[in-house]
């Protein structure tokens, strides 16, 4: 008898645990459905105020539905959408905060590249002055060259290299700027090694021509003719015509005339002849 009552006890129990456990399954389920609900409420006004204009607010909403169901597909997603919401107006400060924490928060999402392309752009339009600043510079060229580097299939990737090629011309005219100022204090070293870091890191800018007959020039100066010769030729193969191989040219030849101008001075005096050749017939 005593044997029966434990096994209708030892039941009675065992069935009490299976349905606990199995309201507290349908709970979590229905609490994990309401905060999935929530979070899409949420990201749906996030999209809402920023249709509308509201950036702000949008970013704030998108926050909010990251918050809410963190362990959404779609936390991340947010994540992402306050950061544009805040670039679209300008925040940049607040949008680089936001990607940088969505790169540390979701390291293998799927849309990582476009987090770097988005950072990379928050820092280029924090540029204001690349003589004194070059911090926002140098963090944008990182993002985009991480774009060419871990993503060169992707549609980022050619706009990640005109970027660098805009930057680079930057950072050129930074160099030019140092450089042109140590040439006019006639501080020759320094003035060479700047010029030296446009043809050697920015080569495919603008300030190239001039860097190279700078080189020539200095090198002349200060004695070293085989080292001035060899920036010469470097320049006479690349840029044959332009004013400033015919400067650099100049710095070996003082007599050099400039054939164009001569071709120039020449056609003005032949078209003054025949003016006054036709004026002994009028």
């Amino acid at each position: 008898m005593l044997s029966k009552l434990k096994i209708i006890l030892f039941l009675i129990t065992f069935t009490f645990i299976l349905s606990c456990g199995d309201k507290t399954k349908k709970i979590s389920e229905i609490v994990e459905v309401d905060m999935e609900m929530q979070m899409s409420d949420a990201y749906k006004e996030g999209y809402f105020e920023l249709q509308r204009g509201d950036v702000l607010l949008a970013a704030k909403k998108f926050n909010e539905a990251e918050l809410l169901f963190p362990q959404s597909p779609w936390a991340a997603k947010s994540a992402i959408m306050a950061a544009y919401a805040y670039y679209t107006q300008d925040y940049y400060s607040d949008a680089i905060f936001e990607l940088e924490r969505y790169l540390v928060t979701y390291p293998n999402h799927k849309d990582k590249v476009y987090a770097h392309f988005l950072l990379g752009m928050s820092f280029y339009e924090l540029i204001v002055d690349e003589k004194k600043d070059l911090k926002s510079i140098l963090d944008s060229k990182e993002q985009f060259e991480t774009i060419i580097r871990d993503y060169p299939s992707t549609e980022f990737a050619m706009d990640a290299k005109f970027k660098i090629d805009l930057i680079n011309e930057i950072l050129a005219a930074k160099e030019m700027y140092i450089a042109r100022y140590y040439l006019n204090k006639t501080k020759w070293i320094p003035a060479l090694n700047r010029f030296k870091t446009v043809v050697k890191d920015y080569n495919t800018t603008i300030y190239t021509e001039e860097a190279l007959h700078r080189l020539v020039e200095i090198n002349y100066r200060l004695g070293l003719i085989d080292e001035s010769k060899k920036y010469a030729n470097t320049l006479g193969y690349n840029y044959q015509s332009s004013d400033w191989y015919k400067n650099s040219y100049k710095v070996f030849n003082k007599n050099y005339r400039d054939g164009v101008k001569e071709l120039q001075k020449d056609k003005k005096k032949k078209i003054s002849i025949i003016k006054r050749f036709k004026g002994l017939f009028e």
